[in-house]
């Protein structure tokens, strides 16, 4: 029975989204019935792999809806910053040539694979940031930074708030 209300749910959010991605393109007002149908053929279909990936782990953490507010908080506030003050930096090392790059080593403190890849993927999303590696045992990050200030920094210099908000938004 579990396994029935892990896809139910599943399949409902996937809906849920779609529906809001795709409004105002129909003819019955918001949504044709083309669209609607399409939608509820995605959500079933996708709701599969979704349910066993979430709900097979017991993780349910990332279906409530705090953690996606803060979510969106993160993208529009800390993220955004944090990209454009990068965009700015590297520019400014390009023009001037003051380049020092290196990969270095970070334990950032994550216990989740989900916070471990939210951290990845802004570093990597930040110009002059490459995360290289995940070490799955330690859970330490290895980084290839544009400008390596400090051979053993603190992740707050190689990646800012970032491991902070991951840490709230996934664990």
């Amino acid at each position: 029975m579990r396994k029935w209300g892990a896809w139910a749910t599943s399949a409902v959010f996937i809906y849920i989204v779609y529906l809001i991605l795709t409004l105002w393109t129909g003819e019955l007002g918001l949504w044709s019935l083309g669209e609607l149908i399409t939608g509820a053929v995605i959500a079933l279909l996708g709701a599969i792999p979704l349910g066993n990936i979430v709900w097979k782990r017991g993780d349910v953490r990332l279906l409530q809806p705090h953690r996606w507010i803060l979510f969106l908080f993160y993208l529009i506030g800390p993220f955004f910053f944090s990209m454009a003050r990068a965009n700015i930096d590297v520019a400014y090392r390009v023009i001037t040539g003051r380049i020092k790059p290196g990969i270095v080593r970070f334990q950032p403190h994550l216990k989740t694979d989900f916070g471990r890849t939210l951290l990845a993927n802004s570093i990597t999303l930040t110009p002059g940031t490459l995360t290289v590696d995940v070490d799955d045992g330690t859970g330490e990050f290895y980084v290839h930074w544009i400008y390596v200030k400090n051979p053993e920094p603190r992740p707050e210099e190689v990646c800012g708030p970032f491991p902070t908000w991951a840490r709230r938004i996934a664990e």
